[in-house]
């Protein structure tokens, strides 16, 4: 599968200053020109985590491109969200940007990872141990009332009859990702491979961050693995890294500047140096080369690079002049 590399942009970093949706906007369409980029990514939370709502900000970013695709990374807040309004939101969407949105979704934070997360799963009245069966059940009412004419769904947290959805998406079928990342060490490789299957079974593709590329090899050999057995065709799934890039031939800077986004970005403590110089492609332009050709080495179909300066234009141009020629294949 060619490699296809995406742009990040920090729609909650508009909220402490490092940038504006203009600023988004530009860099969108400037990714677009130059030819190198296959789409555009946002993040997405609620209260947790607050930015430009991810659906809004890609519905500016549908009218200012043309051919690149439009996705999440990842929409977090999937699990507290009611599919029937997201299917219509989703589905305009795709109309919008004629048939361009990937959407890429996980079962969001647990209420055991922050007393940010913990509050707003409490105020949303979703329960932490809910959110997988959420996440299950929601994939799966989003494809049928995309494919189907009338749906009735009498599942465990939704329940509705004869429902006739429009707009109907664009594309036939739209594709949908699943965010995954569990932490080594952390959980059981039970759990782990509840996780793998999970990708496998729902996913068009899967995404993750702040992974060895070890790590990622394996994880993706596993989903592949597992894609097989449901009796997909795992050749069709994609593999979505998200990369935090910083260029500067002073790597101490870059690394200086990009540890000041994740101290405005996360909560105090949530990112540590070890998962930074994990997580982090800095310095000069070959050194952020290597990095993220060891992804693609390890499986990676779809780097998407994430910017942590204040200065996106001029960090995006500088790889779309010194990074991006290195990768440029017929």
């Amino acid at each position: 599968m060619k490699v296809k590399f995406g742009l990040s942009l920090s729609n909650r970093s508009v909220l402490f200053g490092w940038g504006t949706i203009q600023d988004l906007l530009q860099a969108a369409q400037i990714a677009e020109d130059s030819g190198f980029f296959h789409s555009v990514w946002v993040g997405d939370n609620l209260l947790s985590k607050p930015r430009l709502d991810s659906i809004v900000t890609l519905a500016a970013l549908a009218t200012r491109t043309k051919q690149v695709k439009l996705g999440t990374l990842c929409f977090a807040s999937f699990p507290l969200r009611h599919p029937i309004p997201l299917a219509i939101q989703w589905a305009s969407l795709d109309v919008l940007s004629q048939g361009r949105t990937i959407l890429g979704v996980c079962n969001g934070p647990g209420a055991g990872d922050g007393p940010s997360f913990a509050h707003e799963l409490e105020v949303m009245g979703v329960a932490s141990k809910e959110r997988v069966g959420r996440l299950i059940e929601g994939i799966t009412i989003l494809r049928r009332l995309w494919s189907e004419q009338r749906v009735t769904h009498q599942g465990k947290y939704y329940k509705f009859n004869d429902v006739e959805l429009l707009p109907k998406p664009v594309q036939k079928p739209l594709p949908i990702f699943i965010a995954i990342n569990p932490k080594e060490g952390k959980v059981s490789e039970a759990v782990e491979n509840r996780m793998f299957r999970r990708v496998a079974k729902y996913g068009d593709g899967w995404q993750t961050d702040s992974i060895p590329a070890q790590t990622f090899r394996k994880r993706f050999d596993k989903i592949r693995e597992y894609a097989r057995k449901e009796g997909r065709d795992p050749s069709k799934l994609e593999s979505c890294l998200h990369l935090m890039v910083n260029i500067n031939e002073d790597s101490e800077k870059a690394l200086t500047e990009s540890e000041e986004y994740f101290q405005l970005y996360y909560p105090p403590g949530y990112i540590t140096r070890e998962r930074v110089e994990i997580w982090l492609a800095y310095g000069p332009p070959e050194k952020v080369v290597k990095k993220i050709q060891t992804y693609i080495d390890a499986g990676c179909t779809m780097p998407v690079l994430r910017f942590c300066s204040p200065h996106l234009e001029e960090q995006l141009e500088r790889c779309i002049n010194e990074v991006m020629p290195v990768f440029q294949t017929d």
